[in-house]
């Protein structure tokens, strides 16, 4: 699903909350209710808005959402590993203050991906480089790599401003695409390949030169 990133008078954006590309409603706090009709402005300090989708609400300090506290960072696939995950969500809570240390938490975060993709989670561009002999498609090695460097970058100051927000954000949709390709989708057609019946399952390995279990 297109990510949209939350922004304060925005009509739809992405849920911190749901996840769901989805229409905000938005209200200025001294509203009655938050139930009723818009009471709202660009120019009111404070204001909050409520999910179409999901019902939920968030804060916001004049263009700042700070509740919840999640930046530009969409929320994480389902499928990312729990130690993954942690480091995703951390790097979500500071990555308005400081989108340098979102970057090296989301640096982090890939080195323990490629352990569940098969690394050894020793030294992140040897275990990139291992996943691409062992078949990585071009396409995740290159999030791999630009989530790697920037990441880098964080702490070893290069010639990318990590600084930029928008640098950032991107980082947290290549990690969920990353997962979405090396976890989810094949996840998904292993359940939905494991449902055909076993005389179309022996056939296709009688076809491809493969064993039949």
């Amino acid at each position: 699903m297109k990510y949209i990133a939350p922004k304060r008078g925005l009509k739809s954006y992405t849920c911190p909350h749901c996840g769901v590309l989805a229409r905000q409603y938005h209200y200025s706090v001294s509203s009655s209710s938050l139930a009723g009709s818009n009471n709202y402005a660009n120019n009111d300090t404070i204001a909050s808005t409520v999910c179409e989708h999901c019902n939920d609400f968030s804060l916001w300090t004049d263009t700042n959402m700070v509740y919840p506290n999640r930046g530009s960072a969409p929320v994480p696939n389902p499928d990312m590993p729990n130690d993954v995950k942690e480091d995703y969500e951390e790097a979500a809570t500071i990555a308005t203050l400081s989108p340098k240390a979102a970057a090296a938490l989301l640096r982090l975060a890939i080195q323990k991906l490629c352990v569940h993709l098969g690394g050894k989670g020793k030294n992140i561009n040897e275990d990139i480089a291992l996943l691409v002999s062992n078949g990585l498609p071009e396409k995740i090695q290159q999030s791999l790599d630009i989530v790697r460097v920037v990441g880098n970058n964080a702490v070893h100051p290069g010639q990318i401003d990590v600084d930029d927000p928008a640098i950032v954000g991107n980082l947290f949709a290549l990690t969920n695409v990353i997962v979405e390709a090396m976890i989810s989708v094949p996840t998904k057609i292993g359940t939905l390949y494991s449902s055909l019946p076993q005389g179309a399952i022996d056939g296709i390995n009688k076809r491809d030169g493969k064993e039949t279990t």
